[in-house]
């Protein structure tokens, strides 16, 4: 792997390594059965000094959605927070985190968007093509694109989320009276799977119960460095 997918020296060589990481990306349902499911969630400070990124990842057992296993990292992100560039702070401590599953899912699901990205890498689809794993961006909020119409109210209700002509992604209730979210294509899934998928693990909150639990565990991971401070290796 090029150190400048992970570690770009600056904001040319990312934009070029996302240009190249995302012709990589396969949009269509290449996996095989999915009997564990991953979350992904990161926890960190625009403003923290240290630039530490807390990344969180859980599997859950399918359907039950009992969680089976649980890891975390702590890293020192390499960019600053630059909106469109947030893979490059973030995948490098997932990729600790995931070296530490005693299980490793067949699918994950990622807090934040796949290819409904400027150029089309978003954290989940960075992550996807980094391990090739198969995965799904789940964003609570809109980075380019919009509703090709207006969403409906009840959960379940979705909408094409288009750019300069292209559908990137859907815009999907998952609760009565909550934002929705935007499900796009991560890697080695078709954006009707991701949407399927991201139904399948909705449990009644606002987000489906893998990034839920990624994000209660990134937080807790948070909460238990910053008692500790533990020395950063990277």
């Amino acid at each position: 792997m090029p150190e400048h997918w992970l570690n770009p020296p600056d904001l040319a060589a990312a934009r070029a390594a996302q240009v190249a990481l995302a012709a990589r990306v396969v949009a269509e349902d290449a996996h095989g059965p999915v009997r564990l499911l991953g979350g992904v969630d990161v926890s960190n400070t625009r403003f923290d000094p240290e630039n530490r990124v807390y990344a969180g990842i859980v599997v859950l057992r399918f359907p039950e959605l009992e969680v089976v296993a649980t890891a975390s990292a702590v890293r020192r992100a390499s960019l600053p927070y630059i909106p469109g560039f947030l893979g490059f702070r973030e995948v490098p401590a997932l990729l600790a985190a995931w070296e530490q599953l005693a299980v490793k899912p067949d699918l994950v699901m990622v807090d934040g968007h796949g290819l409904a990205h400027p150029r089309g890498l978003g954290i989940a689809a960075h992550l996807g093509v980094v391990l090739d794993i198969p995965s799904i961006g789940v964003a609570k909020s809109r980075l380019v694109g919009q509703p090709e119409a207006p969403l409906g109210e009840a959960p379940g209700a979705e909408v094409p989320l288009a750019w300069k002509g292209r559908v990137l992604g859907t815009v999907l209730r998952t609760r009565q009276r909550a934002n929705p979210l935007y499900i796009s294509v991560g890697h080695r899934v078709s954006l009707a799977g991701a949407v399927a998928w991201v139904k399948r693990a909705a449990t009644g909150y606002r987000l489906p119960e893998p990034t839920r639990q990624a994000h209660l565990a990134a937080n807790a991971a948070r909460r238990a460095a910053t008692m500790a401070m533990p020395p950063l290796t990277g």
